[in-house]
């Protein structure tokens, strides 16, 4: 039985990614921190083949002891996102960067490691020409920078495979709302309209159970793919951020897109991208943009309706002692209140 260790585990990708393997049978160790979602993995914990470790990637004495136990190495804690790793600058490098090159000082010939870096990378590329893996990489963030120095790192060893990840989306188990199509299709349920810069600009995406596939794919034919490094996306699913919003105005109707002309976006990225690298070893992307897009719609409206009839239950309890002596009073303004939450939702 092959025996995994993740770092960032209960993490967006992590999290979906444990649960899978282990319900393929692998012995998954996790390392993490949980500082955004104590409960991601808590439907693991009764699982044999699942050991949690809280504690930091960046850790010497961690990585050094559970590395030798543990044949398929993923890290995936990380600072993820250009906002995120300008506001901490010091914890991107030395969770981004440096904790890959402490994995990588105590790698061995017996450890395989699959490391997941971002198109990012690209920064801005050519138009009406696709990115590949031959391409310049020309990253115009820190988060990008750090991502793009790992993978050079990753890359002087020779059992290590490299994705470059399109801009992920879908439902997880430690949820994101940042990631551009869930973000857009949270707006849209929540407050009926996107506000788009930069309407032009393009991107890639891949749904993140794709996601999950390709690293099991990768698990699974690592011979054939070790030593490389492979863009991992949907391929139809090169499209700009207006072409986005319009896929998701067909699924919800009441979305109102408006484009800002007077002023640009701090998000400068801007590229196309070929997966016909990995692709040809086998893989595609299956799950399409318009069903990730439902998929959300579904998920934000439940969670938007849940909140609703928390609240208004709250403020019915609250206000009930009001209306003690007179039901007729009461009445009418549940019925008010029921009105008002009915066009809420």
């Amino acid at each position: 039985m092959k025996r995994i260790l993740i770092t960032g585990g209960g993490g967006y990708i992590g999290s979906m990614l444990t649960t899978d393997l282990i319900n393929l049978g692998y012995r998954v160790t996790v390392i993490d921190l949980l500082k955004y979602d104590k409960g991601s993995l808590d439907h693991l914990y009764i699982n044999q083949n699942f050991t949690f470790i809280n504690g930091d990637a960046r850790n010497e004495n961690i990585i050094k002891k559970h590395l030798k136990n543990h044949e398929y190495i993923i890290p995936l804690a990380g600072l993820v996102g250009a906002p995120l790793c300008e506001k901490n600058k010091k914890d991107a490098v030395s969770t981004n960067l440096n904790a890959i090159k402490l994995i990588l000082k105590f790698f061995t010939n017996k450890n395989k490691l699959i490391y997941l870096t971002t198109n990012s990378g690209y920064g801005i590329g050519e138009k009406d020409k696709f990115c590949d893996e031959n391409s310049p990489l020309n990253p115009i963030s820190l988060y990008g920078r750090t991502k793009c120095d790992a993978e050079y790192e990753v890359s002087k060893k020779k059992n290590t495979i490299s994705f470059r990840l399109a801009t992920v989306f879908g439902a997880s188990y430690r949820m994101r709302s940042d990631l551009l199509v869930n973000n857009f299709v949270q707006r849209a349920v929540n407050k009926n309209y996107i506000d788009i810069f930069e309407p032009k600009f393009r991107r890639n995406f891949i749904h993140i159970k794709d996601v999950i596939r390709g690293i099991i794919f990768s698990i699974q034919n690592f011979d054939k793919l070790k030593s490389n490094v492979y863009n991992l996306g949907l391929s139809n699913a090169n499209i700009t951020k207006i072409d986005l919003a319009k896929k998701i105005k067909k699924q919800y109707k009441k979305l109102k897109i408006t484009v800002i002309k007077n002023k640009s976006d701090p998000d400068k990225r801007d590229y196309f991208v070929s997966n016909a690298k990995i692709e040809k070893k086998g893989f595609k992307a299956k799950i399409s943009l318009d069903n990730g897009i439902k998929e959300l719609i579904h998920i934000f409206k439940n969670n938007k309706n849940k909140i609703i009839n928390n609240l208004f239950f709250l403020i019915l309890f609250f206000f009930k002692n009001f209306f003690q002596n007179s039901k007729i009073l009461f009445c009418f303004f549940v019925l008010q209140l029921n009105h008002f939450f009915y066009h809420q939702s």
